[in-house]
């Protein structure tokens, strides 16, 4: 690993489209004191849910699923105990029935983590990709972010 990768980014937080955050617990600590690198992967899906499974617009298709095709996560900063994590999501790509999410992982406003994840929608019965409704591409794409 490049010592570069494990330096602050200095991330925008407008690129982001979607927020929520993680309030971290004493367990997610490592022996070392510092946040646990699984727990950045559970706090990145706590992003991801919210978006995919909003009960209150869910985009998945009656009878389907998301699963995750490709996760690529790079660590930038520690996270500490105590405190809470701003977890920001935003779309990249939308396909005919996979999107690619990118994410970011902010303590005090640091970036600590980024993220790129390429979600397919599968079908529940057949284990196959199934394409993504228009209604939830027009959905996704709406949350695209141009970056400058």
């Amino acid at each position: 690993m490049q010592k570069d990768n494990l330096e602050p980014k200095n991330i925008p937080v407008n690129e982001y489209s979607l927020w929520t955050y993680e309030k971290l617990r004493y367990a997610d600590t490592d022996r070392q004191g510092h946040v646990n690198n699984a727990i950045f992967a559970t706090m990145l899906e706590t992003g991801r849910v919210e978006l995919l499974y909003n009960p209150a617009a869910p985009l998945h298709d009656q009878g389907c699923t998301f699963v995750i095709a490709s996760l690529h996560l790079d660590l930038h900063a520690e996270i500490t105990w105590p405190g809470n994590v701003d977890i920001g999501t935003r779309i990249a790509t939308v396909g005919r029935s996979s999107l690619t999410i990118e994410q970011a992982l902010f303590q005090n406003g640091i970036c600590a983590a980024t993220a790129r994840t390429v979600i397919v929608q599968t079908n529940a019965s057949s284990h196959h990709s199934q394409p993504l409704t228009e209604a939830a591409v027009l959905r996704l794409k709406d949350l695209i972010v141009a970056i400058p």
